[in-house]
């Protein structure tokens, strides 16, 4: 079955949430901090996509393929920085609100190792993700063909 592609069927609603991942990708979160971001959403979603493409950035930006791999099971190494570790927890809160509501512990802990600039920047990312991953999925966004922009 072919599924509407959005970019065509509405191109400003596109364009606009395009333009929403442009603000966060120029808002000066940390590229690795966003990349990390948008690749567990994308684990949680199950957004074949979106795993490619952002595995594939955060390599890109620096990103080592040993935390990558072992970004579904991040609670159990000592391979994130206590900011990573709290925009992961963030992350999947807000990718679960209907088991989560985004509990006040995880809430805390992340607005404790960010400023409130950053923790809104976390918020934003995390929710961007979150709306791609369901535009991707529903699409049926085919795996395998992205290449990443080279780094400026």
């Amino acid at each position: 079955m072919t599924r509407v592609n959005l970019a065509e069927a509405w191109p400003d609603g596109f364009r606009a949430l395009y333009a929403f991942h442009s603000t966060i990708v120029e808002s000066g979160l940390d590229p690795v901090l966003i990349q990390l971001i948008f690749t567990r959403a994308s684990q949680l979603n199950g957004c074949a996509f979106c795993l490619d493409m952002h595995t594939l950035d955060a390599q890109a930006a620096g990103e080592t393929p040993q935390r990558l791999l072992l970004l579904d099971a991040w609670r159990e190494t000592d391979l994130y920085t206590e900011q990573e570790r709290a925009a992961l927890a963030l992350t999947e809160s807000i990718t679960d609100l209907i088991g989560t509501h985004v509990p006040d512990d995880v809430y805390a802990e992340a607005a404790r190792v960010f400023d409130e600039p950053t923790l809104a920047k976390v918020i934003m990312t995390a929710t961007l993700i979150n709306a791609w991953n369901r535009t991707g999925i529903t699409q049926r966004k085919a795996a395998g063909q992205y290449k990443p922009q080279p780094r400026r």
